[in-house]
Parts: C-alpha cells; structure tokens; sequence
C-alpha cells in the first residue's frame, strides 16, 4: 500500500463592492468576507488487490496549536489556524513586545550614588581624521545602550563639513521668506528655573508660541547680538557680584524674553539643496536618510524627524525637557557662532521624570507639558544627570531614550534630525513608547507597526535580538489583525480590499489617535465634498455600535502578510544567508 497526498481546494469568492467613496476610488473594491481561499487537505491512499488499484480518500486533520503556544518559531499558516481555533469574545489586546527578549541595560538605580558622582563625565570623542569618525567602533560607541549621550568633537573640521551654509546670512539667502515657528521665553541661567514671582524654584517652563519669517527672526538675533555689546561694559560688574538668585528681571521681563524658532523643515523645499548635500558627508548611521535608519522605511516624511529640523538663537533660549518621538536616537550640530549647554539622563531614569511632571505640573504633563527639571530634585532622587559644552562644529548624539533639555549660550544655529538605527534597543524603546503613547492617548509620531512590516519587507536582519522583537510584533499584529476579521465577519460586515498606493501614509484614527493598520474603518463625513475619515474599531463602535455606514477598508491581503512572516528570518553575518 502506497501513501499520495494531495490537495483539493475551494475557493469562496464574494462579488464586487457596492461601496462608492469618491476619491478612494472604491468602487473597484473587492470584497474579502470569507478571508483567503480555504483548502481541505486530503490523503490518497493507494490500495491494490491483485491486478486492481483503488485509492481511499481520507481527511487529513492540520494540528491547531492553542494561541497562547504559539510563538515566533511557528509559520504563518499555524498562527491564522490559531486565531481561527482561538473564539476570541470582545476586544483582543496583547503587547507587541514580550519581556523575555528585553535588551535593557541593568543598572544599579536601587544603590545611593555619592553626590560627586551624580555629575558624570560626558562621553566625548575626539576625531582626527575622516577615518575615524567613519569607523564602526564609533558606530557601537554611540548606540551602546549603557552610553545616553555622546559628544563628537571636531566632527565638522575632519570631515570638512562646510557649516557656512546653515549660517544666519546663507538660510537668509536661500529662503528668508520661510515660516518658522518662534518661543518666547524668560530669560534665566541654564541650572535654574525660577517661578514667575522669581521666589523659588520650580519645573513648569514658560513658553509661548507664535510664527516669523527666517528673515525678521534673523533681524532680531542681529540686533540681540548688537544690544549685549553695548551693554556688556555695564554688566560685567553686576555679573561678578551676582550669587545663586534670581535676576530682577524674572519679575517683570522684557518684553521679547529670549526665542527659539523651530520646526523649520528643511528637507521640503529643493532650495536647500546645497545644505543637504552636505549632510551626505556625515557617516552613514548620522544622516538624514540611509538604509540602516528606521525612519527611512515609513514611506513617508515626518517632519522634524526624516527630515532637518533648524534652531535659530540668541543666548537663554530653551528647548525644555523631553525625550525624543517614539524614543528615537537623534543627532545635533552646533552651527555657531556661540556654544550651547546640555543636560542628560538616561532612559532609566524616564519614570522618575514623569512622576515629578506629574507632581509638579499642574495642567500638563510628561509628555506634552513644557517643562525645565530642578537639578537639586533629580540629585535627591538619587538620578545622575550629565551636563556639558556644545561648541561650535561639535556633533551631539542623543541616545535612544535619553531625556535631555537645552539652553543657548550665545548666539547660535542649529540643526537636528533623528534617526533609528537597527538595534534591539533602539527599537525595544521605540516599541515600548508606542504602546506607552497609546495608554496615554498621545499619537505617535513613528507608526510602528506598518514601520516593522516595512522593515521585515525590505531588509535583512543580522542581529538575533533585533530579530527576534520584530519577528514576535509581527506575529502580534497578525493575531490582532486575523482575530478582528473573524469578528467582522461573524457579524456580517463586508470587508472591501483595497491595495496601497505608493507613498501613501500610514493611518492614524481620526478621534484618539492610535496608529490603524491595515484594517481601516472608513466613514464619509460630508458627501459633497468627499472628506473621508480614518478611524479604530473601538471608535467606530463608540459612534455606532454596529458599524452602519462604516466602510472596513482591507490594505493587505491576508496570504501577503502571512508571506512577509514567513520569509523574514535571521541572516547570519559572516556568510549573508539566513540561519
């Protein structure tokens, strides 16, 4: 007796959509209800008796693994049959990271640091030549996860980075009529923020907002910068007697305060072509654009982010504390003339942050809120903070997490952009905050996961613990995509595919602001104008229980993502083949 084993197939196809939704084009949609093509696997069993054959057809039953032993060593195949299997009732909700594969560092936050070394020493490296600062220990040295910051100095002059281009006069000629974005602020010293009746300390930052050109904020540097001279005689005397207080002019400050403008985006517009090619000078992981940068797999622009982001200022010019977007590296030249003054703590210490904002400012927070730390509040709390020296042509590298807030000390430009490069823990943060951001309610300026299938789309990952995280949140996002189907369809809803689109952005929803991916819930908001919106299930539902006039759109098919899974496995790094 002989064993054949065959497959007999059957397919369920739905017609056309009957949804029209103007500029989506979705009358062209097709409707996916039943999910991919189902198949009934058969085994032909051979049976010969003398000079007779006769086969006997028999049902081969597919093991169904329970959901919660699946993992990241099963198929695709295994994972739908699952979630198939699993009956889910009401919402499903389960992280995208697992604890098991944390990369964190270990430090010890429990044991008393002795003040002295609650000030340790910034991280600086001093380059030589163009080698060095293109060498990979340079590389490790600045995303080594135990390292928050690292200060490259020189890196303008060995790499003969022409910083005249980012100077006042040449953005005045290239584009004096930009709109850039302009805080005032009081002006006060970098290790002190004082309340505005000037009698105590305190960590709310006052910051207001409003709009200039490039050329009129310009104009005001000039002649801040004209103003000090003349009354720098005058002052010296007062600034040698002054002691640990704060100046008269706390109480009632000038009228301009100090400014920064930000949000300048540089990368949009082609006459700034002649500073971004001289960007191309950095190393690969520094620049704006590169294969190894997570941000450079979204698709799509992100302002500030994938793009160069420009500082004018005049000295007291504050960016307050913060971490990055989504807990994403980020890289900061000091274009000069004058110097600026950082302040760092590593992401271990975030927490502990957050609980002061949350103790300290009364109609914001962590997150949102503009806020200035109290060094003598950090040091009881045991948080060592790193403080140093930007000079002109030096090269500040925020690792990823670290909280950090700035202060001008003279005048001065400057440019930042952030990057992601290919880590676990770069990526371990950037996950941890998107789901942080979720519980908070705060969009995050990174969709993390239509960037992971990207990546998994597009690159080859050498590193195991990077591997691993994307593999398990590609996994999760399969399990919450496939379990969120099966519901739609047991109640009936139509679900209408529609591919994307080149350079199309990820989604967010309209009402909290929660990324949406793949699984769009589409209302049309005013038919004479064709204005659609994009919004979760869960606000969907809360405007109409039974989605009635919701058109869920489909990205993906499911056989598409179930191949991207299949075929994303480690490479190994000597021999460039996966493991």
């Amino acid at each position: 007796m002989k064993n054949v084993t065959t497959k007999v197939k059957w397919e369920h196809k739905k017609g056309e959509s009957g949804s029209s939704l103007g500029s989506m084009d979705l009358m062209k949609l097709k409707a996916l209800s039943d999910g991919p093509p189902k198949e009934l696997k058969i085994r032909l069993i051979k049976v010969e008796s003398g000079d007779r054959e006769t086969f006997i057809a028999s049902e081969v039953e597919e093991k169904r693994i329970p959901l919660k032993d699946i993992s990241i060593k099963n198929t695709a195949s295994e994972i739908i049959r699952s979630c198939k299997a699993a009956r889910i009732k009401g919402k499903f909700k389960e992280s995208y990271l697992l604890p098991a594969f944390c990369v964190k560092p270990i430090l010890p936050t429990e044991e008393l640091i002795p003040r002295e070394k609650l000030n340790p020493p910034t991280p600086s490296i001093y380059l030589e030549s163009k080698r060095d600062a293109f060498s990979p220990v340079l590389l490790q040295f600045c995303t080594d996860a135990k390292n928050p910051v690292t200060v490259i100095r020189g890196l303008a002059g060995s790499l003969r980075l022409n910083l005249g281009l980012f100077s006042t006069k040449s953005l005045v000629e290239a584009n004096a009529d930009q709109m850039v974005e302009v805080r005032t602020q009081v002006q006060q010293p970098a290790d002190e923020n004082w309340d505005p009746s000037g009698t105590g300390q305190t960590w709310p930052c006052e910051s207001s907002r409003s709009h200039t050109t490039i050329a009129k904020y310009a104009q005001y540097q000039a002649s801040s910068f004209q103003e000090s001279l003349q009354e720098k005689g005058s002052d010296e005397e007062d600034d040698e007697d002054d002691e640990k207080k704060p100046p008269s002019s706390l109480e009632t400050p000038n009228k301009d305060g100090s400014k920064e403008t930000c949000n300048s985006d540089v990368l949009s517009l082609l006459r700034w072509k002649p500073q971004l090619q001289e960007l191309q000078k950095l190393p690969a992981f520094m620049r704006v654009s590169s294969s190894g940068n997570m941000l450079s797999h979204v698709g799509h622009t992100i302002l500030g982010m994938n793009s160069v982001q420009l500082y004018m200022k005049v000295p007291g010019s504050r960016t307050p504390g913060h971490q990055e977007n989504n807990n994403f590296c980020s890289v900061n030249i000091n274009i000069g003339p004058g110097d600026c003054e950082w302040f760092c703590v590593h992401d271990n210490y975030w927490q502990a942050i957050s609980d002061f904002c949350e103790k300290y400012l009364c109609d914001m927070d962590y997150l949102t809120g503009s806020w200035w730390p109290v060094l003598e509040d950090l040091y009881n709390a045991n948080i060592p903070v790193y403080r140093f020296i930007q000079r002109p042509g030096d090269l500040v590298w925020i690792n990823a997490g670290t909280v950090h807030w700035v202060q001008a000390v003279g005048w001065c430009n400057n440019i930042a952009w952030n990057v992601g490069p290919l880590n676990g823990y770069q990526y371990q943060l950037a996950l941890e905050r998107f789901e942080w951001n979720e519980v908070k309610k705060v969009k995050s300026i990174v969709p993390m996961i239509h960037v992971s299938w990207n990546v998994a789309r597009t690159l080859k990952i050498t590193d195991p613990d990077t591997y691993k995280m994307i593999k398990h949140c590609l996994m999760q996002s399969m399990k919450h995509i496939q379990i969120l189907r099966d519901q739609l369809v047991v109640e009936g809803k139509k679900i209408s595919y529609q591919s994307r689109v080149k350079d199309e952005p990820a989604y967010y929803c309209n009402e909290c602001d929660v990324e949406v991916f793949n699984l769009l819930f589409v209302t049309s908001e005013n038919s004479s104008r064709k204005t659609y919106v994009v919004r979760c299930e869960d606000c969907a539902r809360q405007r109409n229980p039974n989605l009635t006039n919701v058109v869920v759109l489909e990205q993906y098919r499911t056989e598409e993502l179930m191949n991207v899974y299949d075929s994303f496995t480690l490479v190994r790094r000597d021999l460039g083949v996966p493991s």
